[in-house]
């Protein structure tokens, strides 16, 4: 099949969504499908990009959460959708929108995919206040985009369950983002030493929703604060308040963006994984970590899908509760026979997430997309 992606940013992998655009873009390839990429970014083999479009104030709030908006250009659409089997459009910004009224006019079956929570657009804007906004806004999603797709790819039966509430009629297929082949347990196990500091993870973008500010605060409550280091993996506009939080610690949390490699080096290296984001679609980083066989602490926050993951409830925590978040931390430090056994089975659960699955179910819903078009247009 000739498949055309459509999304603002591709090549800077600094977000989950252009992340599993780039990867879902690769293993396609190599299932033997043409794939072309309309984005930001440079000329090259199977891309079309369009110039990013410098709206004032929206480009600097974008750019802080590592991200770009496209302007839409359709000269270019016409020439990546000319001949395609199938678009499919990851995000419901005007460039897409634009495209997608283009591929449309020109008879390509189309699909879309849902991968931005509105709940994240109003923590970004500093609105999570407001309760009614994100009903509101996904209501604008559907009437501007939407509503235009008979097929809908969503990363977890959450979001899925949460675009059937707000009105969405698509059929929606829950298709996990997937995890890479090279996320696997380390050759030899970390073996606990009571004598060593205690590394705990948590990786994500540094913004208000993740709530990296309740994992230190509970690192700070815990019985064995004195020899916790924290590990905080990712970029974002909150980093300068966690530096000064962290710095009251007796071991300041590490920062960093990773490689790939780097990452699962860092993954290997740690005792523990926490996951204290109250708004998620999927968490490739929480299913990153325990396919490499971390225990993960879940936040169990009823506006994300991550609490999906947790075996049972000594990997969850109230939202935004520090102590409870404490009490479970210090559990697995008092208890690393029982989370070697645990390690166990989340590293097996890793395995039913691998991102090969993920593109068979892709691959299934392209073409269950080109067959309903040729119905209807028969």
């Amino acid at each position: 099949m000739i498949i055309v992606l459509v999304i603002d940013s591709f090549d800077h992998l600094n977000n989950g969504t252009t992340m599993t655009a780039y990867r879902f873009a690769e293993m396609l390839k190599k299932r033997g499908h043409t794939v072309r990429v309309v984005s930001i970014g440079e000329e090259g083999p199977g891309r079309y990009p369009v110039e990013e479009w410098n709206l004032p104030v929206a480009k600097k709030i974008a750019n802080r959460q590592g991200f770009a908006f496209a302007k839409p250009d359709p000269e270019v659409f016409r020439k990546a959708f000319d001949g395609a089997d199938v678009a499919h459009f990851l995000v419901p910004l005007m460039m897409e929108c634009k495209a997608a009224k283009v591929a449309k006019e020109m008879g390509i079956p189309c699909s879309g995919a849902f991968h931005l929570q509105p709940e994240n657009i109003t923590y970004i804007l500093h609105l999570s206040g407001w309760k009614s906004l994100p009903r509101w806004i996904y209501r604008f999603f559907y009437n501007v985009f939407y509503d235009r797709f008979d097929h809908i790819h969503c990363p977890s039966k959450f979001i899925a369950d949460q675009l059937t509430k707000n009105g969405y009629h698509a059929k929606m297929h829950v298709i996990s983002n997937g995890v890479d082949d090279d996320f696997v347990p380390a050759p030899v196990p970390k073996q606990p030493d009571p004598n060593s500091l205690y590394h705990i993870l948590m990786v994500g973008r540094l913004s208000p929703e993740k709530r990296q500010n309740i994992l230190i605060e509970a690192v700070s409550q815990s019985k064995y604060a004195d020899r916790i280091q924290l590990h905080l993996a990712g970029n974002g506009p909150c980093k300068s308040k966690l530096i000064k939080q962290g710095s009251k610690l007796a071991h300041p949390p590490i920062f960093g963006f990773y490689s790939k490699s780097d990452l699962i080096s860092l993954i290997h290296s740690c005792d523990l994984y926490v996951h204290a984001s109250v708004i998620e679609i999927e968490a490739i980083s929480c299913m990153e970590a325990f396919s490499c066989g971390l225990v993960p602490v879940i936040c169990n926050s009823d506006q994300s899908a991550t609490p999906q993951f947790a075996l049972d409830d000594r990997s969850l925590f109230e939202p935004d509760n520090p102590k409870d978040l404490a009490k479970k931390i210090d559990y697995w430090i008092e208890h690393p026979e029982e989370k070697r056994r645990m390690s166990q089975q989340y590293a097996k659960q890793g395995d039913t997430y691998r991102v090969e699955q993920s593109i068979l179910e892709a691959e299934k819903m392209f073409e269950e997309v080109v067959r309903d078009h040729k119905k209807r247009t028969q």
